[in-house]
């Protein structure tokens, strides 16, 4: 049986990323600060370990566990705070990841499967869709931190022969999404209609996304550590753009929501249009997109329902 690490693995993503590996017979093995992540979320047929990506004794679980692959989703996500605060995003996303990186070297780690960010490394795009050789101009620090971390793989690739592979995600929406404070437009819009709280989109609302239901981003996952390929980058999407407006549409609808919708101000450091290209994925991974909008919608929604009401 193989055995995974999954940092972030109580987050809304990494939590889901745990269960397709679990239930394709991997043993394993959760590393998570429970900063963002829930305790609710963790699988009890993982083994979980309460530590920060950049503790020193990241390397104590690499040499008690002896993973054979990661999944490393753990990350300082919020774009807001990462142009507040940089010195903190990079720090977690860049020295954090550097410490997983050199323990996965130390102990032979077969693949490091990296979770970076197709919504922000390509800034605004020179054309749409993105392909993973387009240009990389972010424009906000968590693009960039995000990013930097590229690198540092293919060099240790180059360098020391270890085997990686990059996901970009698009904008992923689901079940377990935080909907309480920053998190993805669809946990947002989907708790405040719920709750019949007042909902306000940044700007216009014209501003497209590539909106991907979380469990196929999962078992991209599952594909990078079971599918042999050579390392490299990976785009992740549908390759089709949705604008915040018509995402706010599609929750009213699934939601039953009558109050008029606000517009407010739009915010700094987010992309106008991104979508991405995935059929380098497609060809080298056997991935594709599976779960329409409409359908992940209307099962977000049915999760939100039950586990997101108060008491």
């Amino acid at each position: 049986m193989a055995k995974i690490l999954v940092t972030g693995g109580a987050g809304f993503i990494g939590s889901h990323v745990v269960d397709v590996f679990l239930e394709n017979g991997f043993e394993v093995v959760i590393l998570d600060d429970l900063s963002t992540g829930r305790e609710s979320n963790l699988n009890p047929a993982a083994k979980f370990y309460k530590m920060d990506i950049r503790d020193p004794k990241a390397r104590d679980v690499f040499a008690a566990e002896r993973p054979e692959f990661i999944s490393h989703h753990a990350a300082q996500m919020d774009v807001r705070r990462s142009v507040a605060q940089p010195l903190f995003d990079a720090d977690v996303n860049i020295l954090g990841s550097i410490n997983l990186i050199e323990c996965a070297k130390e102990f032979g780690v077969k693949r490091f499967i990296y979770i970076s960010t197709g919504g922000a490394v390509y800034g605004e795009p020179e054309r749409l869709p993105c392909e993973e050789t387009d240009a990389i101009n972010p424009i906000c620090q968590y693009g960039a931190s995000k990013h930097t971390v590229e690198h540092y793989l293919f060099m240790y690739h180059v360098n020391y022969g270890m085997n990686y592979t990059v996901l970009r995600y698009p904008n992923v929406f689901g079940p377990r999404q935080d909907p309480h404070g920053e998190a993805g437009v669809v946990a947002i819009f989907t708790g405040k209609m719920l709750a019949g709280e007042p909902v306000t989109i940044n700007g216009d609302g014209e501003q497209s996304r590539d909106f991907v239901y979380v469990t196929d981003c999962a078992r991209a996952n599952l594909l990078a550590a079971t599918v042999d390929h050579q390392p490299g980058i990976y785009n992740i999407g549908w390759g089709i753009p949705t604008s915040v407006n018509q995402i706010c549409a599609s929750v009213k609808e699934a939601t039953g929501y009558t109050l008029p919708v606000k517009h407010g101000p739009a915010k700094l450091g987010e992309t106008r249009h991104i979508y991405l290209n995935a059929s380098k994925a497609g060809r080298d991974l056997g991935w594709s997109a599976t779960i329409g909008l409409d359908e992940g919608m209307r099962k977000t929604v049915e999760y939100f329902k039950v586990a997101e009401q108060p008491v």
